[in-house]
């Protein structure tokens, strides 16, 4: 993907500009490798080649076969399966790149998609709760509950930026970032002081007021 592929966002990783009063807190992406673990499932196809490898090699051995010729016979599945890890590999890391995560003092964005580009845009009026699965390696993924009566979203069209298994409702997420347990806290207390902000709105006249003004 080339760098000028988004040159036309005002504001990057979004579709336009901040309005009055809104300020981006924090923005990242998945990274690619982890990406590649969690929603390619790169370990289990590296599992499932190297199975086969050893499955190959036994059953040569099992013909009479000597050791290395044996060995020998479980190479093509070894170079099938390198290559189809680096598909795999190769699938996050276009993904990885071509997405922005963005938390502002209003609302959590994602803009995503590498071939058809899209943004949601989640307002913290609209999230009902938050779920954080980290690793050990501090990367995680955070996980939005949507408020009942709010927007759904569409569990195949913003994979794998979604909770794996959570078909409806689908759960929107930041998927595979760094420093997860950081970017919760940036969103937890910009969820908080979004929702506890006083709200003022204009009461209509009542009758009383009005026969008075008369």
């Amino acid at each position: 993907m080339h760098h000028d592929d988004f040159k036309f966002e005002p504001v990057r990783g979004l579709p336009e500009a901040l309005p009055k009063g809104e300020h981006i807190l924090w923005q990242g992406s998945p990274a690619p490798l982890r990406l590649a673990k969690e929603a390619w499932k790169l370990n289990w196809v590296l599992g499932y080649f190297a199975v086969l490898a050893v499955w190959r090699t036994g059953a040569s051995l099992a013909m009479g076969h000597p050791l290395t010729e044996s060995m020998a016979h479980a190479v093509p599945l070894l170079l099938l399966g390198a290559i189809a890890a680096l598909i795999v590999t190769g699938m996050a890391w276009v993904q990885a790149k071509a997405t922005v995560y963005t938390l502002t003092n209003k609302r959590v964005a994602l803009r995503i998609g590498a071939a058809l580009t899209m943004t949601l845009n989640l307002p913290y009026t609209c999230i009902a709760n938050a779920n954080l699965a980290r690793t050990k390696g501090g990367h995680g993924t955070i996980a939005f509950d949507l408020v009942k009566d709010g927007a759904r979203i569409s569990y195949l069209m913003t994979w794998p930026h979604v909770r794996p298994w959570r078909f409806n409702p689908a759960q929107p997420a930041l998927r595979a970032i760094p420093d997860a347990a950081k970017v919760a806290a940036i969103f937890t207390e910009a969820a908080e002081t979004r929702i506890s902000e006083p709200r003022i709105t204009q009461a209509p006249m009542s009758a009383g007021v009005a026969l008075a003004a008369e």
